[in-house]
């Protein structure tokens, strides 16, 4: 999969492709990490599919160490998801709750809200 540089509103971000696979271990982030600094940008936007296999089950550390590493870069997630297409861990979604407010990760259920959000902050 490719990343790609985008400009929305004056806004630049990193952003995956829609249904494609992206990250298949943990490591990978380093491939997102270098573009957005190669780029000078500090905002990235992924879709669900983009991300690990286990992402989204807390207890697995996938979410907690990626979203980690974007936080030492001071790079911002957006992840777009369909309702429906993925099950949360309960500890993910305690996690949710936690993030609620802040501004280095968000979970949207569209590409627009994603990109409202990333502007914001």
């Amino acid at each position: 999969m490719n990343l790609s540089l985008v400009v929305e509103n004056g806004l630049q971000i990193v952003e995956g492709e829609p249904d494609a696979a992206f990250l298949a271990s943990v490591r990978d982030i380093n491939r997102l990490i270098e573009m957005c600094l190669g780029e000078g940008v500090n905002a990235a936007l992924l879709y669900a599919p983009n991300l690990t296999p286990a992402f989204f089950d807390l207890s697995s550390g996938e979410a907690g160490e990626i979203l980690q590493k974007l936080r030492n870069y001071h790079i911002r997630l957006a992840v777009v998801y369909r309702p429906g297409s993925v099950v949360f861990s309960s500890r993910f979604g305690e996690m949710l709750v936690d993030e609620q407010g802040g501004s280095h990760f968000g979970l949207f259920e569209s590409r627009q809200a994603a990109i409202e959000w990333l502007g914001q902050h």
